[in-house]
């Protein structure tokens, strides 16, 4: 052994300064950041529900984990971003990101896919000014898978023909006539959250059951659902082509949703239901349509073979949610996770702050 050496080493180790409280507590925060990020990218991140979309089976005020494990997590497509923020910092409108840098992102391999009825985040598709994988979080539930042909009749969904399964917790839009004034904690009671006063009675969004107790009130004359017809026109819904596709929220398709591989025919009737798709979702750099036709690298084409799996998503408030009836599919590349259970939920409209925590809601899965 060299003797000097070693006494050499030692004496380093000896005379070395002890990290200052400071530092120490630098050095802590900075761990506590890097283990929070991998976490929240890898396994699971909490989000909370600012609308109505999705009531009842899950309300606003509700604070949600989400399993990025289920689908498979995404890598980073923006990384130059300020840990655990999300669009801008805390409290600002000032960015927390750069876009300099995007890289390629990829899915690690999920323990699950989507399945019908899943509760499903996901980045909002239509939104421009930010890269995909900060987009604004949307939560719906998926109501059509790739390859599925996707129809509404009467509100009552179809998938490939068949009758779909219904959330026990949807809601719809009911006119109740009344001539008596009701007041707040009326609705607050049976745990109707929007209503709007109109005349002759009011608009609830309500479930079927809830609308059947309405009815049997002496004071109410009669509860209607507000329904659209089959034909009646709704310029809003997609693909925004009402002379084309009469559709509506009520009834909608049939629609075949975009199934990695697959090839559809490309003509005037087609175009405008997957011209989107193809020109904003794929990666088509070459892609334009031009009087109702469709060119890729210059040459028009009469058929289009997908390149990644598209989705059909509806909230369970269906007549207040701004899903795929309005804006289309959801890419594969967009999907979050699915929301698994709730951890804390709060009334926002709740008088005493013990009424606020909705404790019959806390650590509640998600149907």
């Amino acid at each position: 052994m060299n003797l000097k050496f070693w006494k050499r080493n030692n004496s380093k180790k000896e005379t070395k300064q002890p990290k200052s409280a400071l530092r120490e507590w630098g050095d802590a925060l900075m761990f506590a950041l890097v283990a929070a990020s991998i976490i929240r990218w890898a396994t699971f991140e909490a989000y909370a529900i600012p609308t109505s979309s999705m009531e009842k089976s899950l309300q606003v005020g509700d604070f949600l984990f989400v399993s990025k494990l289920h689908y498979g997590s995404r890598t980073p497509l923006t990384p130059l971003q300020l840990s655990l923020t999300h669009q801008t910092i805390w409290g600002t409108d000032i960015s927390s990101y750069s876009d300099a840098i995007q890289l390629p992102s990829f899915r690690l391999p999920g323990f699950s896919k989507v399945k019908h009825n899943d509760p499903v985040v996901f980045n909002y598709p239509p939104e421009k000014g930010h890269p995909l994988d900060l987009k604004t979080y949307y939560i719906k539930r998926c109501v059509g898978l790739a390859g599925d042909t996707f129809e509404i009749r009467d509100m009552q969904v179809y998938i490939n023909g068949k009758t779909a399964d219904t959330p026990e917790q949807r809601q719809h839009k009911y006119f109740m006539a009344t001539d008596k004034v009701l007041n707040n904690k009326f609705f607050h009671d049976r745990d109707i959250t929007d209503v709007y006063p109109v005349q002759g009675g009011y608009v609830v969004e309500t479930s079927p059951a809830k609308a059947e107790a309405l009815a049997t009130l002496t004071f109410v004359q009669e509860v209607k659902i507000q329904k659209l017809q089959p034909g009646q026109e709704e310029f809003r819904i997609f693909p925004q082509e009402p002379g084309k596709y009469k559709w509506n929220r009520d009834n909608f398709g049939p629609l075949y949703v975009p199934a990695k591989g697959a090839t559809v025919t490309i003509n005037p009737n087609t175009l405008p239901l997957y011209e989107k798709v193809i020109l904003e979702y794929e990666g088509n750099e070459d892609a334009e349509v031009i009087d109702r036709k469709l060119y890729l690298n210059g040459r028009e084409t009469a058929s289009y073979t997908f390149k990644q799996n598209y989705y059909f998503m509806m909230g369970d408030n269906r007549h207040n949610s701004a899903d795929s009836r309005y804006w289309g599919f959801v890419p594969e590349d967009h999907l979050v996770g699915k929301a698994v259970f709730v951890w804390m939920s709060i009334d926002p409209v709740a008088d005493s702050f013990l009424d606020k925590i909705r404790w019959n809601r806390l650590f509640q899965s998600i149907p």
